[in-house]
């Protein structure tokens, strides 16, 4: 029988990342880490990268410094055919300016037995798909978990295959660390515990935008029905499995696409605050 596994889920939210990012930069400041499998989502698996490959403060300079920045959220350059969150922009932008340590990340990983996956939705299928980059490969494998749609117009092709944000089928992909082997799981949350996702006007307008992806435009309207499985799963795990929950207790200040530095530091210090208590509790 194959030994039980810790894993480590790390959900999306545009610029509610930054809260993640703080709870990783407190664990990696103590020296924890008692994971074998990480799971990241969207802004969840680029706040993993950086954390896995040792860059502390990395991704609150990200999001505080080029995020911020009026060419990432660009609605002007949207209504001119553009990307409303231009994600080719900012790749080569950190790229240039605070490269991601993809080989660092990738080593870190491999030597020491560890999983790391990307979560990505296949715009033919309509179903998750769980990326194990390496180096060579994560910089696009992490683009295509990040590639929101309607919001990144075409998302990103891989090996032929075109893939959009994993947040649209598997945004806490509790089942799947499961499905895995783990017995133990700690999700960092971007939403409160008690968060209830509701159908509204951007799911129609997505499902509208995309009816010529049949297999996407129902994974889109089954968006609500399977995020509020993952937290029904989160509440209630089956017997055997533990599961402990990092959330902000209230809605952070940081919308998805917040511009706002002081409100993304704010949500970085509570997310570093409730990172040092978990350290704190017994069997963390």
């Amino acid at each position: 029988m194959a030994p039980d596994r810790t894993a480590l889920i790390v959900e999306g939210g545009g610029m509610r990342g930054v809260f993640p990012a703080g709870v990783l930069d407190a664990w990696l400041e103590a020296g924890h880490d008692p994971f074998d499998l990480y799971l990241g989502v969207s802004a969840g698996a680029a706040d993993l990268s950086s954390h896995l490959a040792g860059q502390r403060g990395r991704n609150v300079r990200v999001y505080t410094g080029l995020m911020c920045l009026p060419w990432f959220f660009n609605l002007p350059g949207y209504l001119r055919g553009g990307h409303y969150m231009d994600l080719d922009w900012f790749w080569e932008a950190f790229e240039r300016l605070d490269p991601l340590h993809y080989a660092a990340a990738a080593s870190y990983c491999r030597e020491r037995g560890k999983t790391m996956l990307m979560v990505a939705t296949s715009v033919e299928t309509g179903q998750p798909v769980y990326f194990e980059p390496d180096a060579r490969s994560w910089s696009a494998m992490l683009k295509a978990s990040c590639a929101l749609p309607l919001l990144y117009r075409g998302g990103v092709e891989i090996q032929g295959r075109v893939y959009v944000d994993g947040g649209v089928t598997d945004a806490l992909p509790v089942a799947e660390a499961l499905r895995r082997g783990a017995t133990r799981v700690v999700v960092i949350r971007t939403r409160p515990s008690d968060y209830v996702k509701e159908d509204g006007l951007e799911q129609r307008v997505l499902a509208l935008v995309f009816r010529g992806n049949p297999a996407l435009r129902v994974a889109i309207l089954r968006k609500v029905e399977a995020y509020t499985a993952s937290v029904e799963l989160i509440h209630h795990p089956p017997a055997g499995v533990e599961i402990v929950e990092i959330a902000p207790p209230a809605p952070l200040r940081a919308s998805r696409t917040c511009h706002d530095a002081e409100a993304l530091l704010a949500d970085y210090r509570l997310g570093h605050d409730l990172g040092r208590a978990h350290l704190a509790c017994p069997g963390s």
